[in-house]
This record gives C-alpha cells, structure tokens and sequence, in this order.
C-alpha cells in the first residue's frame, strides 16, 4: 500500500489527536480546540494517508513573503525511518520557495539535527559569521 500525501484534506480533530499523540506530542492535545484552530490557521499544511489512515503532517506558518516557519513536521511511529518526513518537509515548504528566511524550532538530539541538515537548514549557532542571535519565549 502506497503513501498518498495531500494539501488539500485536512485532517479531522480526532485524526490530528491520534497522531500528536502518537508521537508523544501530548502537550498539543491537550486543548483540542487550540490545536485544530492552528493547524487550519497554518500557512499551508501538507497531510500523508496510507489506507485513508493520517500517519503524518507538516504545516507552516508565514507572511508568505518574508519568513516561512516550518512548525510542525509530524510521522507516525510506524512510519518512520522511511523518508515520509523528507517527503512532507519538501511538500510544505514548496510554496515558500522564494522566501529568503526559513525556520524552525525542534529538539536538541543528534537524528534531528542531521535530519534538518539533509534538508538544507543549519543551527544558527554553526554559521561562519556568527551574525544571528535566536530567541525564544514560551508562555
């Protein structure tokens, strides 16, 4: 059975909770109503389906102009280590081709970091001119 990903089905409230959850992103379904609401407010959100089943998502947020935030790249367990993720990361950031400056936030551990770097992204903290400065500020 093939993976089929998509930017136009978006994914229902419990589909969005069975794969945040699966991931261990619990913190996000903790408030249902929050997350639906950013998933659709998102920018442009690519969904991945096998068997109609949602085994992953990527969504970001942008001016469309000046920044594109890649938010949330999501894979369920099952599917991982297959290049679903480097297929939903290329989909979602597609439209944002033009745009200069490209981000994001994700865990400090060696898969991630490799995994962004196969896609193009650095640490801020390993460019040569040393001239950026990130911030954070959670609430």
């Amino acid at each position: 059975m093939t993976i089929e990903t998509s930017a136009a089905m978006m994914p229902g409230r419990d589909e969005l909770a069975g794969l945040y959850d699966a991931v261990g992103w619990a913190a996000y379904t903790r408030d249902l109503d929050t997350l639906e609401q950013a998933v659709r407010g998102s920018a442009h959100v690519v969904t991945a389906r096998r068997g109609g089943r949602l085994v992953g998502l990527a969504r970001v947020v942008s001016d469309g102009a000046t920044i594109a935030y890649l938010q949330d790249v999501l894979v369920h367990p099952e599917e991982q280590g297959g290049g679903l993720g480097t297929r939903l990361v290329t989909e979602v950031m597609a439209p944002f081709e033009h745009v200069r400056q490209k981000v994001l936030l994700t865990d400090d551990e060696p898969g991630q970091r490799a995994f962004y770097e196969s896609l193009g992204f650095a640490e801020v903290r390993d460019l040569d001119d040393g001239s950026l400065r990130a911030f954070v500020r959670f609430d």
